[in-house]
């Protein structure tokens, strides 16, 4: 992809926009920047990138394209904006990074990650595998590194473990990953997408240009994926944590079978995984599918599953106070997850949720509580909701509150000895956080103050 003197349009200065900037400073493009954030909102990451020459339009999203050649745009920015319509009606091709990185690459070795559920804890896991395999390892996209920061200098043997959202996936066109794995796929995302149909038609991008050489990792549960085998042109491993699977990957009451190429093997004990609950088995699963499709050895394969403590936000246990015990599942930014979160902890369970509607609909996420959640507090956008919800579900205790402060205060309040309280909002963290780190870190510091 030659990009010399091409004006090339970056969407967007998150993480992936700054990446992306470099990159094209690198490859001689003539770089315009365009964000609706003020330059002084911006001026602590424009001091990271001020030694690059660009035409900048801050503080809006209305410009003359003319003489744009191509559009890189932040992932989260929705394509029904105003400036991307133009785009489309003026014939001007609008990517992503991860189509970015594939077209200027001479490194083709990716494995690409996606799902409602369970993305990034497939992804740190597939990477700690392949590192232990002695593989060099980059582990980016949605995951917080940008792919556009290693790309250019990866050596040919390297290896991209990419996390991609649907939001990355929904402008790519020529990307094709070696090996592809999709955890599950449920409404997410409504409100950017539009329906959940567009929703799964992008997630379903991933192997849109896979043949026969490359894998596809399914989850065999997923209703939306269990019949897709004959519908892809890559090699397809399942996975099952319901199923005795013939050909593939299951979990029975106590081990994790592999059933592959007329050879059956019980690689382990299901309770000798260190992360939590029957999502996280799901996702080991599908690692372990990338761990066959890439040939890695059984031996190494079963220490990188017992020795992996999860990542941080995804069911992380904070700490115990007065015989309550913490634990920050701020990840969980739909119903979906935080449903899978209930399951993995203990009862009795309070439960704090809430935040920026998408949305999605609260009355099964509700009904998932079976006995097992005690008290909900809510805060954020989505409070009046869920508490509607909860009320249409016969669930009456619960608590409003304004911030985390509060919310860990009520938690303690009326939490007692052997109490579990959970931060899984199934809702995105915007309006109130940047992102869920930030709403993770945010928890733990006041679970933090409390115990002092």
């Amino acid at each position: 992809m030659n990009l010399k003197n091409k004006k090339v349009l970056v969407l967007g200065l998150g993480i992936t926009g700054i990446s992306t900037i470099k990159a094209l400073d690198k490859l001689g493009a003539d770089i315009v920047l365009s964000d609706k954030k003020t330059e002084e909102d911006l001026k602590d990451v424009l001091n990271k990138i001020n030694y690059i020459s660009m035409e900048k339009h801050l503080n809006t999203d209305e410009f003359d394209l003319q003489g744009i050649d191509l559009i890189i745009k932040s992932p989260g920015i929705p394509p029904f904006v105003k400036l991307l319509k133009i785009a489309n009606e003026n014939g001007i091709e609008v990517i992503t990074d991860i189509e970015f990185a594939y077209r200027v690459s001479q490194n083709k070795n990716f494995i690409a990650i996606t799902g409602t559920n369970g993305k990034t804890t497939s992804t740190m896991l597939t990477g700690e595998i392949l590192r232990k395999a002695k593989i060099k390892t980059h582990v980016v996209g949605n995951i917080g590194t940008g792919i556009m920061d290693k790309i250019l200098e990866a050596g040919n043997d390297d290896v991209f473990v990419t996390e991609l959202s649907s939001f990355q996936l929904e402008h790519t066109s020529t990307f094709k990953p070696k090996i592809g794995l999709i955890t599950n796929i449920t409404p997410d995302h409504l409100d950017w997408h539009g329906s959940f149909e567009n929703y799964r038609d992008a997630k379903l991008k991933i192997f849109r240009n896979q043949d026969k050489m490359d894998y596809l990792i399914l989850n065999y549960d997923d209703i939306n994926l269990k019949g897709l085998k004959n519908k892809v042109k890559s090699k397809v491993i399942y996975f099952s944590t319901k199923e005795k699977l013939q050909e593939g990957i299951y979990a029975d009451e106590e081990y994790i079978i592999i059933n592959y190429h007329n050879d059956s093997l019980k690689l382990m004990r299901c309770d000798e995984l260190k992360i939590l609950g029957k999502h996280n088995l799901e996702n080991a699963l599908g690692c372990i599918g990338i761990a066959i499709a890439m040939g890695i050895s059984i031996d190494i394969l079963k220490e990188a599953l017992k020795t992996f403590q999860g990542v941080e936000h995804r069911l992380e246990f904070v700490a115990t106070w007065d015989g309550i015990t913490f634990y920050n599942d701020s990840k969980g930014t739909n119903p979906d997850a935080s449903m899978k979160a209930v399951e993995a902890v203990k009862k009795p369970i309070i439960l704090i949720a809430g935040g920026y509607d998408k949305g999605s609909s609260y009355d099964e996420f509700i009904r998932s509580f079976n006995g097992k959640v005690k008290a909900l507090i809510l805060l954020g956008q989505t409070k009046e909701k869920i508490k509607e919800a909860a009320m249409a579900n016969n669930f009456t205790n619960f608590f409003l509150v304004n911030n985390m402060k509060e919310a860990v205060g009520v938690s303690s309040k009326i939490g007692i000895q052997g109490d579990n309280v959970l931060l899984s909002p199934a809702c995105a963290s915007w309006g109130m956080y940047k992102n869920y780190e930030e709403r993770g870190k945010d928890f733990k510091k006041e679970v933090f103050d409390l115990m002092e």
